[in-house]
């Protein structure tokens, strides 16, 4: 049996379809940013092929005019709700927190006292105050910079993005 290039074609397109399909669901499972090296390994694709199906995967949510986007941030990925529909997630997120309470205690400490020092944030919520820090910047919704023995903490842009909420000047006026 011969194969002809339009059979080997569809063949091809087939299984782009198929690993469309499993990309697909590994993010929407895992409801967190994921690294490529998390990528490959639950997809057992390799990292060129899982670059282009994230690109057509943006593209197929971009062009469908959906709720859903690919997000990228730092070389990470997620499936997320648009912007303009956070509301609904809010009014839904009743469960499981992508934070644990101590987490978003620290970081209400941090938006609160930004610019703050981190032995400040250390005396107040504890040495497990240090992993919540790293956890923030790695998700980048912190910016630290060194001050003699410690850092200054506040918040960065991604954190506005990240919690759908205006700068600290329009939170600072709802205050009043």
């Amino acid at each position: 049996m011969q194969i002809s290039s339009k059979t080997a074609s569809e063949i091809d397109e087939f299984q782009e379809k198929k690993n469309l399909k499993t990309l697909e669901a590994i993010f929407f499972v895992s409801g967190r940013f994921l690294t490529m090296r998390e990528i490959v390994a639950l997809s057992n694709f390799n990292p060129i092929v899982v670059g282009n199906l994230i690109e057509k995967l943006k593209e197929k949510y971009d062009g469908a005019d959906s709720a859903i986007e690919i997000v990228k941030k730092n070389s990470t990925w997620k499936m997320d709700v648009r912007q303009e529909f956070s509301y609904i997630i809010n009014k839904l997120a009743t469960g499981k927190s992508e934070f644990t309470k101590a987490e978003q205690k620290t970081l209400a400490i941090i938006a609160f006292k930004q610019p703050v020092k981190q032995s400040v944030i250390i005396k107040i919520r504890g040495n497990k105050a240090y992993e919540h820090i790293k956890k923030f910047t790695e998700l980048n919704l912190i910016k630290k910079k060194r001050i003699s023995h410690t850092y200054e903490i506040s918040l960065s842009d991604d954190f506005y993005d990240y919690f759908g909420v205006a700068e600290s000047q329009d939170l600072e006026e709802g205050l009043d």
